[in-house]
């Protein structure tokens, strides 16, 4: 998999089978094999040290910036079919205007193991779509949380979560996409423990460990306590923040006395903190908070931000009262996709995109969320589906433009935004 790339260093990300007594790693400039750089891992401690699951990470450093790298691995002293290419990001900033880009999203990644998956009617779909998303190019790639699911014979166990992440993470058919582009992540319930699970959940910090192992973001949280992080590509910033480890039960009463419950958390003091505090320091043109959990959507009967009123106004008036310019939702595990709009009075309107599922179970909508009035028209997706998210345009004119995309890669949907939309 290729992780984390910036101007000057990359992550590189391998899992290896306990049989292994050396890996190494060769890498050079596209077309220049005959000056290439070598890290190895090469001693009778990486024996030692290997287990069951062995999740390794490169860090490759002084890299060139907007150059293209081959690479391939070398493994038990045999060059391995683990090989492929990265780019560095450009220095474009004082020097041009910033760069066009897109990138692949969208949550719930479900892959069948029968024996333990619930009887009846198989809940993971074709996996072609990760394929059909392997094939389109993009900068990277943000996976929105349940991108696996443990089940009730894996999240009782600190060997259980492990088997979940590795089986998956193993998947033939993804492989592709983990090579093609640089890879993202922030969870929900199914891949943090149990359904709906979050600060009581005994193995957290066992599942945030895993996580780390499994994902190249470019930190964790602060304090070794949850999994937020923060990612810039031209001049875009994604908030990745954690709906997971600081979260109060779903049941937890929402109002005390006709008043905003200040107990029952979502985000937690610390991190929600630390978002207000990013979103000020930020420049770019466009803000994206990325959630695991619908955000703005009030009909919703499922889970989502919108029902940690407490912590939901404590944001909504923080926006409303900083007036920050370019601030947007991501979300998933809805099992549908669709677009929400929060109209505020006197400030620019509040978007909520959310885009779900890869291949888990669709869930179409029922009751009263049927005929939303916070829905943007037509934007609703009830198929399996990722999405493209393209930034374009000339300076103080960009254009956000989300494609909603099916199984094969076909449009359903497409929908677009700019800037001065988003201006108070």
């Amino acid at each position: 998999m290729i992780g984390q790339v910036e101007m000057r260093t990359a992550t590189l990300w391998l899992q290896v089978s306990a049989d292994v007594s050396s890996i190494s790693l060769k890498y050079w400039k596209e077309g220049r094999m005959d000056k290439s750089w070598l890290i190895s891992i090469n001693s009778p401690l990486l024996k030692e040290s290997l287990t069951e699951f062995n999740p390794i990470k490169f860090d490759l450093k002084d890299l060139d910036f907007n150059t293209r790298y081959e690479y391939q691995f070398n493994i038990n002293n045999v060059n391995s079919v683990a090989k492929g290419t990265f780019k560095t990001k450009d220095l474009w900033q004082w020097r041009k205007p910033a760069p066009d880009f897109s990138f692949l999203t969208g949550s719930c990644a479900y892959f069948n193991e029968p024996v333990y998956d619930r009887p009846g009617k198989p809940y993971g779909g074709d996996s072609v779509i990760f394929e059909s998303m392997a094939k389109d190019s993009a900068a990277f790639m943000l996976w929105l949380g349940d991108n696996w699911y443990t089940r009730e014979a894996d999240y009782g166990s600190e060997w259980g979560l492990w088997y979940r992440a590795s089986r998956d993470r193993a998947q033939p058919v993804i492989q592709n996409l983990l090579k093609a582009m640089p890879q993202y992540a922030i969870w929900d319930d199914h891949d943090f423990g149990p359904d709906n699970s979050g600060f009581s959940y005994g193995l957290k910090d066992i599942s945030r460990n895993i996580f780390m192992k499994y994902w190249c973001n470019p930190f964790y949280g602060e304090d070794q306590k949850g999994t937020y992080s923060q990612i810039s590509y031209s001049d875009v910033d994604l908030f990745l923040t954690d709906d997971r480890y600081f979260r109060s039960a779903d049941e937890m009463e929402d109002s005390i006395e006709g008043k905003p419950n200040p107990d029952k958390h979502f985000f937690g003091d610390k991190q929600l903190k630390w978002i207000e505090d990013a979103l000020v320091q930020s420049l770019a043109t466009f803000k994206i908070i990325v959630i695991g959990s619908q955000t703005l959507n009030p009909y919703s009967t499922e889970e989502g931000f919108y029902r940690y009123s407490y912590e939901y106004h404590q944001l909504m008036d923080f926006l409303n009262r900083t007036k920050i310019k370019g601030v947007l939702f991501l979300t998933g595990d809805r099992h549908h996709s669709e677009i929400i709009k929060l109209i505020r009075s006197g400030n620019y309107d509040l978007y909520d995109i959310t885009v779900s599922p890869f291949t888990s179970g669709v869930a179409k909508v029922k009751g009263v969320e049927i005929n939303n009035p916070f829905r943007v028209p037509g934007s609703l997706v009830e198929k399996r589906n990722y999405a493209k998210i393209g930034v374009e345009g000339k300076k103080n004119e960009r254009i956000l433009k989300v494609q909603i995309k099916g199984t094969n890669g076909e449009n359903l949907y497409n929908w677009s935004i700019s800037e001065n939309q988003l201006m108070h």
